[in-house]
């Protein structure tokens, strides 16, 4: 965050962006934990709980885009304050792109309603959604504190998300090949691990954005990714 500024306006309007974007990120946790619970539990109270919070998520990014222009057009911000309302913009972008990502699964709940998810994809599924949110827990510690070696290192640790993701799309590609019954309800389950490992894609681009705000620069190198799904079942000559 800033230093003070000498209109305590102009520090009242920046620290509305930041707790709105404090809420918007909690909130995109519990929907994306609340997602995967009534997934596995079939829970459809639980899952239309989900569907409905979607809309407080799109109504908390257009007023964080109204105060942010609001703010540009009246304080006309430079430098690192210019970098602070573009990189909330950002933020508030991905946090309602994570919002989306629960929502989806969480209509997908019906779907797979009346068959038993085994007791591994569904232990997987957790997994994988425990790995993500922690990932984005993390990175919204690091929105408050700006830790510039923090933000590098959630970047840097993607793959690990990727790997666990690409290990369940294997599995749940055996149970269909097992029986052919399976193929529907695995089918919805493998675009909700996809779901999930795009939480940890958008955890990454926040922590991209924080390491611009800070510096003013993008981090170095491409993003470390261990996403194989694509060669999965390939034919090796």
């Amino acid at each position: 965050m800033s230093s003070s500024h000498i209109l305590s306006a102009y520090d009242e309007d920046l620290q509305y962006l930041t707790r709105r974007i404090s809420e918007m990120g909690g909130l995109a946790e519990q929907m994306i934990a609340d997602s995967v619970r009534a997934l596995v539990n079939s829970d459809g109270a639980l899952a239309q709980k989900v569907i409905s919070d979607d809309v407080i998520m799109d109504q908390a990014e257009r007023e964080i885009g109204d105060k942010a222009v609001i703010t540009i057009a009246r304080r006309q911000p430079m430098a690192a304050d210019l970098r602070e309302i573009i990189g909330t913009l950002r933020i508030a972008a991905d946090l309602e792109r994570v919002g989306d990502m629960g929502k989806n699964n969480a209509k997908r709940v019906m779907a797979v309603q009346g068959s038993t998810i085994p007791r591994k994809l569904a232990r997987g599924l957790e997994h994988l959604s425990e790995l993500a949110l922690a990932q984005l827990k993390e990175v919204l510690d690091v929105y408050t504190n700006r830790s510039v070696e923090k933000a590098q290192s959630i970047r840097d640790r993607d793959e690990e998300i990727d790997a666990m993701y690409t290990s369940l799309f294997r599995e749940l590609l055996t149970y269909m090949m097992e029986d052919p019954r399976n193929i529907t309800s695995c089918t919805h389950l493998l675009f909700c691990a996809k779901n999930i490992e795009r939480v940890g894609d958008h955890a990454t681009n926040i922590a991209e954005t924080i390491f611009y705000m800070a510096t003013g620069a993008q981090p170095v190198g491409e993003r470390p990714k261990d996403d194989t799904t694509a060669s999965v079942g390939a034919i090796n000559e």
